[in-house]
């Protein structure tokens, strides 16, 4: 009995947090705007996008209400980075996913850098409350990987073909590296438009 309620309680502690499907979002659920964000982990214009840009954006729009923000994950290379950054930060489920996203982007180029992903995807992984276990058992459930291609394709169907791609209410925006005033615009636009 001892032995198979140890069991029982090593496979819990090893079994990955609720792998939340869909999109993730920030802000007010039906706010009249969306801005939706293709990118990838693996995108350095992505990461400058996040570091940079986003902390302005996140406070004029989405915590004020204005704007949802939604995040769709692309896989640009090289793949493994942005495959398995998406997938751990998708196991540490819908309420901790923006901050294992943001800390992969915060340290990108040290990954880049130091040429290890795994010591820097288990260190952000372990400040959302993942344990080691958890992010192998995640990271080689096939039907994550299988979650995340659909994801991608999804991307590809509507013609994603680079990161970071940003559409605002179904719009894309034609920019080539987005700032916020290129944001404000789109915004603007249509925030005049019907929806």
């Amino acid at each position: 009995m001892r032995l198979a309620l140890l069991a029982l309680l090593l496979l819990t502690a090893a079994a990955p947090a609720l792998y939340p499907a869909g999109d993730l979002s920030l802000g007010k659920p039906k706010a009249r705007i969306v801005v939706e964000e293709y990118a990838s982990l693996s995108c350095t214009h992505c990461a400058h996008f996040n570091n940079e840009i986003f902390p302005a954006f996140k406070a004029k729009y989405v915590d004020t209400g204005k704007v949802r923000y939604v995040l769709k994950e692309f896989i640009t290379e090289p793949a493994n980075v942005a495959a398995v950054g998406f997938i751990t930060a998708r196991c540490a489920g819908a309420a901790r996913y923006f901050q294992v996203v943001d800390g992969l982007f915060r340290r990108q180029a040290e990954i880049y850098e130091t040429q290890q992903l795994r010591p820097v995807l288990l260190d952000v992984a372990r400040q959302a409350g993942l344990s080691e276990a958890q992010v192998t058992a995640c990271v080689a459930d096939p039907a994550n990987r299988a979650a995340l291609e659909a994801r991608v394709d999804a991307g590809i169907a509507r013609g994603v073909d680079g990161t970071p791609m940003f559409f605002v209410n179904g719009v894309k925006v034609e920019a080539g590296v987005i700032s916020l005033t290129d944001l404000d615009a789109a915004i603007a636009a249509a925030g005049k438009s019907k929806r």
